[in-house]
């Protein structure tokens, strides 16, 4: 997939574990490590929004695109 997730590079910057996140943005540390591990199909505004309050960045913080993989579905 060409977006890259950089959440556990926000994280390490801020030295926050898992859990911590998981309870300031209200979402299960499962499911964050979904996101954070780039297995998520989409991420909610709202949740990108509180993953930026959070963490104190920008979307371009935790979110980047690489060119040169395809998307599926695409050519």
């Amino acid at each position: 997939m060409p977006v890259v997730v950089d959440i556990d590079v926000m994280m390490a910057r801020r030295k926050m574990s898992v859990g911590e996140l998981a309870d300031r943005i209200g979402i299960t540390p499962t499911n964050l490590a979904v996101l954070k591990n780039g297995r998520a199909k989409a991420v909610r505004f709202t949740t990108l929004d509180a993953l930026c309050a959070a963490l104190e960045c920008q979307p371009g913080d935790l979110l980047r695109w690489e060119p040169g993989t395809s998307v599926e579905g695409t050519s």
